[in-house]
């Protein structure tokens, strides 16, 4: 199997996983000197970043999508893997990746100066390319506006009971959300507002986060959490357009600080044959051109400071993230799915 320049077809589990030590060799020769990328993300997303590095570099970056079994198929291929840089969604998935030995320490005097020490790895194992915050979506006709929660806290105020909508508490954006309340309240309090959380919903937690807007449409709930990139999403769908126009976004804090972000990211992996031209990918993906082309294209908010954001970011309002390290929000995960589990979230 070798690369090809964008889209791979979705790798089944058995293919992405039986690459032969010989077969990987070989694909490491043919694509030396070029950029190989494993990629959770898909390649609508990133690939016009990856074409204006070749235009301004000259390296062509060869890419393998999958939804699952990349980090596993780094596991097996060891050091004759012909990958050079893992990319994905979500601080949990970046750490998985680092904690399965599959990543490698990197560090530049780009990269530590462009991207804040709260978003990427202390040692440099991974990086945050892009912030998404998880934001309230809240209902225009049976919520005013003064009267919102203002932070996460406020979700498990009995005021709210019978009134919110959330996907499964097990999902790696509620995990995350989770462990970061872990971090700044502790187990405890964390637990209580799991607890409080939990006894206001108005369903049993199901769907994906724009599933969740369209139900305050329907009058199911009145509030929802989910990623802020999907009300630009929505708002491009003809059919999910009304589900959009139903809700206003809120950025609520977390412990009195901003609002909780998580990352897109990339981590050189630990066999990269082509180092020295991955590491001049990753520089390229902080400047300001790829920064602004990722916050356009995917409604995320850039992480290089002073790059402007999109139109509709700005039209939904200020985005101060919480500072909390991304480091920490890993350390917490393993806990924050016991709570979770505790407490009967998605029973």
């Amino acid at each position: 199997m070798r690369f090809q320049h964008g889209l791979l077809a979705a790798i089944g589990l058995t293919a992405a996983l039986t690459s032969s030590p010989a077969l990987a060799a070989e694909q490491a020769a043919i694509n030396k000197g070029e950029v190989n990328v494993y990629s959770y993300r898909q390649p609508f997303l990133i690939q016009p970043m990856f074409d204006a590095f070749t235009r301004k570099s000259g390296v062509k970056v060869n890419v393998v999508f999958a939804k699952k079994g990349l980090v596993e198929r780094l596991e097996q291929e060891g050091r004759n893997s012909p990958a050079d840089l893992i990319f994905t969604v979500d601080i949990g998935r970046l750490s998985d990746a680092q904690n399965a030995g599959v990543t490698q320490s990197v560090s530049t005097p780009i990269l530590t100066g462009v991207i804040p020490q709260s978003l990427r790895q202390s040692d440099g194992h991974w990086y945050g390319l892009t912030q998404r915050a998880r934001i309230l979506y809240v209902s225009k006709d049976r919520v005013p506006l003064d009267d919102a929660p203002k932070s996460y806290e406020e979700l498990a105020d009995p005021n709210w009971k019978g009134r919110i909508c959330t996907r499964s508490g097990s999902h790696v954006y509620q995990v995350a959300l989770t462990a970061a309340m872990i971090a700044h309240h502790g187990e405890a309090r964390a637990k209580d507002w799991l607890s409080g959380l939990k006894a206001n919903l108005a369903r049993k937690p199901q769907g994906n986060d724009r599933a969740q807007v369209k139900a305050i449409k329907e009058g199911e709930c009145d509030i929802s959490l989910g990623n802020n990139y999907y009300f630009g999403l929505m708002l491009q769908n003809e059919e999910q357009f009304a589900w959009a126009q139903s809700v206003y976004p809120v950025f609520p804090t977390l412990a009195g600080n901003g609002t909780h972000v998580n990352i897109s990211g990339m981590a050189m992996t630990k066999a990269s044959p082509n180092k020295e031209n991955a590491v001049k990918l990753m520089e390229f993906l902080t400047s300001n051109l790829a920064q602004q082309m990722y916050a356009e294209q995917n409604f995320e908010y850039p992480i290089a400071e002073g790059v402007p954001q999109s139109g509709l970011l700005r039209s939904m309002g200020k985005l101060k993230p919480d500072t909390l390290e991304l480091d920490k929000v890993a350390e917490n995960r393993p806990m924050a799915i016991k709570l979770i589990n505790e407490v009967g979230y998605n029973d």
